[in-house]
């Protein structure tokens, strides 16, 4: 019989689990610490890290990132979409670009980016807004002209203005393919912000991993990957709660 605490136990023996193996690879792979750190060497780290403020610089600098280019990228790719899922013209014509630009790896811009926006948080930002920007477009342009025609038929028999189609029946229709493809993307800009901060910052968690590889600390590389993890959960879990909010909201609105 199923319970409320049945996921968190679940997870939790998950974790168990995990820990058992890593613990068991380090005392049984002759592997050195300095190579293969274990469990209680990590965690000792992590709270050395934690206490002097070090993993929270880099990860406020990372969700900075990740923050301002997700929401330029959301600010202009839904938007967008939108207005290609709604003008077949409009989505004949700019379709092949958009599809030619976006299978291109965001990490492949990296050495346009730093040309063109120098060192810092400006190639970062770059880099997370094409990797976000692209999947938004498409997805939101596909859930738009997915919706059953009826409807518009049914506003422009009652004279609805372009701005109620879109608050009262298009917005509404979208909410649960856009939510997704916030999730999906979010896990992307994520990912991205990390490898871009291994070339083209000196702060991040990315960049934690690589000055910890080149001191040769690799219970801190882990404690950065521990922490990309924990984050990135957090992030996913915001995208779902907010989902549901966006559906109550729209709801009472139309």
């Amino acid at each position: 019989m199923k319970t409320r605490n049945s996921p968190f136990i679940l997870s939790v023996l998950a974790f168990s689990i995990i820990l058992l193996l890593w613990e068991l690879t380090v005392r049984f792979s002759g592997w050195s610490e300095h190579v293969f750190p274990g469990p209680s060497i990590v965690i000792v780290s992590l709270w050395e890290l934690i206490v002097d403020g070090t993993l929270f610089k880099h990860a406020v600098a990372s969700l900075f990132r990740v923050t301002a280019g997700f929401y330029l990228a959301m600010l202009f790719g839904i938007p967008l979409g939108i207005f290609l899922g709604r003008l077949e013209t409009a989505r004949l014509f700019l379709n092949p670009i958009i599809h030619f630009l976006r299978p291109i790896s965001p990490l492949a811009w990296i050495p346009l980016s730093m040309l063109w926006f120098g060192i810092g948080d400006k190639p970062a930002v770059f880099l997370i807004f094409l990797s976000s920007f692209f999947p938004l477009v498409v997805s939101t342009t596909i859930a738009v002209s997915s919706i059953n025609p009826i409807y518009f038929q049914v506003a422009s028999n009652f004279n609805f203005s372009r701005s109620e189609v879109v608050t009262k029946i298009v917005i509404p229709a979208i909410i649960p393919e856009v939510v997704t493809a916030l999730r999906l993307t979010i896990t992307i800009a994520w990912l991205v912000v990390v490898a871009a901060e291994m070339i083209a910052v000196q702060s991040g968690l990315g960049y934690l991993i690589l000055d910890s590889r080149n001191a040769l600390r690799m219970d801190y590389v882990m404690d950065g990957m521990i922490a990309i993890g924990i984050i990135g959960l957090f992030l996913d879990n915001i995208m779902r709660r907010l989902g549901r909010t966006d559906s109550a909201f729209w709801g009472s609105v139309v």
